[in-house]
């Protein structure tokens, strides 16, 4: 009987949530944590995106993320893979954003596909082998990412691939940037979708 309860708490709470998601003229926040699967090996995200919907099935926004990645070097002179052992380096990125969601207003899940453009800046990394202690900062580079998913009410699920230039440190060491993205996340406020 007490699960039954619960349950049934849980549903009311997550009905009431799905109704709403977006509406024209609105302001929403929303907040993802996820995974990142990169050349260099895995890491999380956390991703923070104030959004304006310039119309019920479109926004614009600016993402704010914050990425721990194992960056991927590559060098002629170093073929033991051993020796280039990275730490992970932590990486941020400032990106105007433009999403647009496949909804008509008659259900609160609408797949989406979206896109940015911005700045991408990645932390130092050290220990990466025998000569090789420490590489100078890397520096900004301009980037881009492409990304899809479903919201569902609240709530979303989306990937993205991040496109960002490769990093050349001179002597022939350069590191892999872009990396792919997984995450779950919600928003706060928007409005509803439809009307």
């Amino acid at each position: 009987m007490k699960m039954k309860k619960v349950l049934l708490a849980v549903f009311t709470v997550l009905t009431i949530m799905s109704v709403n998601a977006q509406e024209k003229g609105k302001i929403r926040v929303g907040l993802d944590l996820g995974y990142v699967f990169a050349t260099g090996g895995g890491g999380v995200l956390v991703n923070l995106e104030p959004k304006y919907n310039i119309a019920d099935n479109m926004s614009v926004g600016i993402r704010f993320s914050s990425a721990a990645v194992g960056r991927n070097l590559t060098s002629p002179d170093i073929t033991d893979s051993d020796a280039l052992d990275i730490d992970l380096a932590f990486n941020s990125s400032y990106l105007a954003t433009f999403d647009y969601y496949f909804n008509k207003g008659n259900s609160s899940t609408a797949p989406y596909i979206g896109a940015g453009l911005g700045s991408y800046s990645f932390g130092k990394i050290t220990g990466i082998g025998p000569g090789l202690n420490e590489l100078p900062d890397a520096e900004s580079k301009f980037g881009g990412m492409i990304r899809g998913g479903v919201e569902f009410g609240k709530f979303k699920l989306g990937v993205e691939y991040n496109i960002v230039p490769s990093t050349d440190y001179g002597d022939d060491i350069t590191s892999t940037n872009s990396y792919f993205g997984a995450s779950v996340g919600f928003y706060v406020g928007g409005g509803k979708w439809g009307k």
